[in-house]
């Protein structure tokens, strides 16, 4: 059993400390807006933030990460009002499946909380996700757009 704080309310799971904080997030909590897509960190779909820290999901255990504040893509909106990327991904037209850009979207806001005003070295250091749809150039659009909002 483990306390989760995820968006900003405490959770009881009753899964293994070792259990991948993916799963728990997805299949004890509920929450599938953070997707599975590798299961060995590489390509972000599953990133969460951890103490305001971007992280893969699915390669940090629930053990790791009790006490701390997680965040998923349904908690980046607050009070009914997206987030500035979730804006700007919506203006810019990023998605094409969509199913990293739960991923994505949650990478970039962590990168903007730190870097507010990226170039596109900062970007191209920091968001190293995975398109499979290859809708990079609307990426690097709206990550421009949502720094400038």
């Amino acid at each position: 059993m483990a306390n989760l704080k995820i968006n900003g309310k405490t959770i009881n799971v009753d899964v293994e400390d070792d259990t991948p904080l993916l799963w728990a997030i997805r299949e004890n909590v509920g929450l599938t807006g953070t997707k599975y897509g590798c299961g060995i960190a590489q390509c972000g779909a599953c990133t969460v933030h951890v103490d305001g820290v971007a992280m893969r999901s699915c390669g940090v255990t629930v053990g790791e990460v009790a006490g701390k504040e997680i965040t998923t893509i349904e908690g980046l909106e607050v009070n009914g009002v997206m987030h500035k990327v979730q804006l700007a991904w919506i203006a810019n037209d990023v998605p094409q499946c969509g199913y990293c850009q739960s991923g994505m979207i949650m990478a970039v806001a962590a990168l903007l909380k730190e870097n507010p005003k990226p170039n596109d070295n900062d970007i191209n250091d920091a968001i190293t996700n995975i398109c499979r749809c290859g809708t990079f150039q609307q990426v690097r659009e709206a990550i421009h757009a949502a720094a400038n909002a």
